[in-house]
C-alpha cells in the first residue's frame, strides 16, 4: 500500500473528518497524487475496523530501544607484554595449521 493513503487517512482522522472513499480521494488529489479507485476502497474498508486513534496512542507509548557501546576499559600493556602474546598466537595458529593439515592429509590418505 502507498504510505500517501496512509497519510492521507491520518490526516483526515486528525481534522476530525470521516474517512470515506469520496472524503479520501479529495485528500489524494488535493495533494496531486493520482488516485487508485482500489486501492482507496480496500484502505477504507480496512480502516474501518481499525481504532485508529488507540492504535496512535499505543505506538506513542510503546518504548524506544536503543543500544549503547561502553568504551573499553582496558589498560596499555606494556610492550613485552604485547610480544609475548604476539608469539603466543603465532604459536597457537601454527599449532592449528598443522593440526588442520594432518587432519586433511589423514582424510586423503585414509
Amino acid at each position: 500500500m502507498y504510505i500517501e493513503y496512509i497519510y492521507a487517512t491520518l490526516l483526515l482522522y486528525k481534522a476530525g473528518r470521516e474517512i470515506n472513499e469520496e472524503n479520501l480521494k479529495r485528500v489524494l488529489e488535493a495533494a496531486g497524487i493520482q488516485v487508485d479507485e482500489v486501492r482507496v476502497k480496500s484502505l477504507v474498508a480496512a480502516v474501518k475496523s481499525i481504532d485508529i486513534g488507540k492504535v496512535l496512542e499505543q505506538s506513542m507509548a510503546m518504548p524506544m530501544t536503543t543500544t549503547t557501546v561502553a568504551p573499553a576499559t582496558t589498560t596499555p600493556a606494556s610492550s613485552e607484554e604485547k610480544r609475548e602474546k604476539a608469539e603466543e598466537e603465532k604459536e597457537e595458529s601454527r599449532e592449528l595449521s598443522e593440526e588442520a593439515l594432518s587432519e586433511g592429509f589423514a582424510s586423503l590418505f585414509g
